[in-house]
């Protein structure tokens, strides 16, 4: 679909000047309603001029009125609408008399008096200006109320954004100490060369962590990078017992997600699959497009969920884990994407874990430039 060649404002975009359209509207169509009417009822053209004074006679009144009730509007209601009601009384009486004056100035050999003219001009006065501000009410009303949604939504976006910078900070920490931990022991067995190579990948890392923010969200393939400067770091603890193989479609590489969204999940199946085995596991992480959902897999080749167990041990989000477990990843994306999401974990039929991620697909701007990250030496492809 081509594109505007001009961009829509909203109506009330500019209070002041939606206020003299409605204005010049309003008392225009008013005016051409009380001249069609006169026409039908036989008066002559010269009457004409009567309606053109009584119609700027009610905008100027009107114009009184709306800085008056503009003052009183978020008054208590025994102020709002009582001066309101003595305002409005006052200014059809004042709109009547000189609408009454005019007329008859203008039928000087009738036989109306000028109460009965006062009388005949005050119902249709009254009518117009108890109209026209029941609008300028009604209209003022509903634009406070936008405005309070609007506020209210900027706040709702706000607590979001927090929350989620929340639970992204959530992970640095855990990780980094266990990181410092492994430094810490290779130091003492007096290895400065592996510790040196840990520390390198520790910073290039945490590098990225701190270009992005924290509600950013990153392509696959950035997630992906980022996630192997990690396993470059776990790979010097466990070396050829950390295998790890990647089935990236390339549909989705520039598909967006949460930034650092897979690393708790790789860093789970290291410490309850890789870890606790002699011979270690592999950890697969894949990522293909199943209809308009990105669907994110990671699994592994470990012993998986024994029967009875509470999934939340597995995930470091019990007592005696360090780790913030399946909670925070599920936070995550309810507070990312509500409902519009899936996060299940089950045991791979062939034997082991699986984490089943599925989020909305949604890709990136070609021209958009993605943040580089500086890969170390060594990372496994």
């Amino acid at each position: 679909m081509a594109a505007l060649p001009f961009r829509p404002t909203p109506f009330f975009g500019n209070k002041n000047r939606a206020f003299w359209r409605l204005q010049i509207l309003g008392w225009g169509g008013a005016m051409l309603l009380r001249a069609v009417s006169s026409i039908a009822n036989a008066q002559p053209w010269s009457f004409l001029v009567i309606v053109v004074i009584a119609t700027i006679t009610g905008f100027s009144i009107s114009l009184i009125l709306s800085v008056i009730y503009r003052a009183v509007m978020n008054r208590r209601p025994i102020v709002t609408w009582g001066v309101t009601a003595l305002v409005l009384s006052l200014a059809v009486g004042l709109y009547a008399f000189i609408d009454s004056w005019v007329i008859s100035l203008y039928r000087q050999d009738g036989d109306a008096s000028f109460a009965q003219l006062f009388v005949g001009v005050f119902y249709l006065d009254l009518t117009l200006l108890i109209s026209w501000t029941g609008l300028y009410y009604a209209i003022n009303f509903f634009l406070q109320v936008e405005e309070q949604n609007d506020q209210l939504m900027r706040l709702e976006a706000q607590a979001t954004s927090a929350q989620l910078a929340m639970l992204r900070y959530q992970l640095n920490p855990h990780f980094l100490f266990n990181t410092l931990n492994s430094i810490s022991t290779l130091v003492l067995l007096k290895q400065t060369e592996p510790a040196n190579a840990m520390l390198s990948r520790l910073s290039s890392f945490l590098r990225y962590t701190l270009v992005n923010e924290p509600t950013a969200r990153v392509t696959v393939a950035q997630e992906i990078e980022t996630l192997k400067l990690y396993l470059d770091i776990e790979l010097m603890r466990f070396e050829e017992r950390l295998r790890t193989e990647f089935r990236i479609d390339d549909a989705v590489r520039n598909a967006l997600m949460p930034s650092l969204l897979l690393q708790p999940l790789v860093e789970n199946a290291i410490k309850y699959a890789v870890s606790p085995l002699e011979y270690g596991a592999e950890i697969t992480i894949e990522a293909q497009l199943v209809g308009s959902m990105l669907r994110v897999t990671v699994s592994d080749t470990g012993p998986g969920l024994q029967p009875g167990t509470d999934p939340s041990t597995v995930f470091g989000a019990s007592s005696d884990s360090t780790g913030i477990g399946l909670a925070n990843i599920r936070d995550r994306l309810a507070q990312a994407y509500g409902e519009n999401q899936r996060f299940d974990i089950s045991n791979r039929p062939e034997g082991g874990f699986q984490v089943v991620l599925e989020l909305p697909f949604e890709a990136r701007e070609p021209a958009a430039a993605a943040i580089p990250v500086r890969r170390a030496a060594g990372a496994p492809a």
